[in-house]
């Protein structure tokens, strides 16, 4: 297994020592496998996808405003 050095604010890192039984690193490599995973759905989907980057960006923006809208 590789080891990883991640920085993190000096607050977050008080809150974190104060639940010495959560395995911290194990925490963080749940949440990389999460994500590495989200990111291979992503890129099937992307695969079919016949948006340019440009319409998507459009799309994402366009989603957005509309989200804000709804929650002001």
């Amino acid at each position: 297994m590789v080891n990883m050095t991640l920085s993190i604010p000096e607050k977050l890192h008080k809150e974190m020592q104060v639940h010495t039984e959560i395995k911290w690193s194990d925490i963080a490599r749940q949440s990389f496998e999460k994500k590495i995973l989200e990111l291979h759905w992503m890129d099937k989907v992307l695969e079919k996808s016949s948006l340019t980057k440009e319409e998507a960006e459009d799309l994402g923006h366009k989603i957005k405003y509309e989200i804000r809208k709804r929650f002001k």
